[in-house]
């Protein structure tokens, strides 16, 4: 939630194919994801041939966009196709409200933290530190939105043709709730950053 184009700042696109980002915007209060999803197609140009191509909650989004304005294939990247594949504790937060309990600021301290303690044990990653800014200068608006969002998502129906890879090592998103296409042993949740050479590999095996 609130990662920008610049997770995708290691990935290369096969010849002949051109990245066109989608840009958050804010959302409208009590909004559903779908309802977000087809705004934020208004920046895409249907009139032509396209693909989508969506990280984490972004894969979500693409899902959405897919079931009005039907690509040539879409791509999942850490994410999952359907709401059933979310973890069922998940879930259960959603039906406790458990999201009124947790705030955008206490994720950010929480990461922060999380992030101080890895300095004094080993230098943080590139991919940690870039996850890391993009926390911390999300709108917390946005954050409090994508977990009622996320949380609230009903889509049972994956698009078609889906390709999707996902890490073994994946905490947020666990690999066995979900059937990917394409498995990246001992990746997590960032492996756009963390293994760019793997999904670069995914894309050309697809996409050519």
């Amino acid at each position: 939630m609130g990662a920008d184009h610049r997770a995708f700042s290691r990935i290369t696109l096969p010849k002949g194919y051109n990245a066109v980002y989608i840009h958050w915007t804010a959302p409208h209060k009590k909004e559903k994801l779908a309802d977000y999803a087809l705004r934020l197609a208004s920046q895409i140009d249907t009139s032509s041939p396209f693909i989508l191509a969506g990280l984490s909650m972004g894969g979500m989004m693409a899902v959405e966009i897919a079931r009005q304005f039907p690509p040539v294939c879409t791509l999942l990247i850490s994410s999952i196709p359907v709401a059933t594949q979310l973890p069922r504790y998940y879930r259960w937060a959603g039906r406790l409200h458990a999201t009124k309990l947790i705030s955008p600021s206490f994720l950010k301290v929480l990461k922060a933290a999380a992030r101080f303690k890895q300095a004094l044990t080993r230098r943080p990653s590139p991919a940690a530190r870039l996850t890391h800014d993009m926390l911390q200068n999300a709108d917390n608006d946005f954050l409090r939105w994508s977990m009622i969002a996320v949380l609230d998502w009903n889509n049972s129906q994956p698009p078609h043709p889906l390709h999707h890879i996902h890490g073994t090592k994946d905490w947020v998103l666990p690999i066995r709730f979900t059937h990917p296409t394409h498995v990246v042993p001992k990746a997590g949740h960032i492996l756009v950053m963390s293994h760019p050479e793997a999904v670069n590999t995914f894309l050309q095996e697809v996409l050519s």
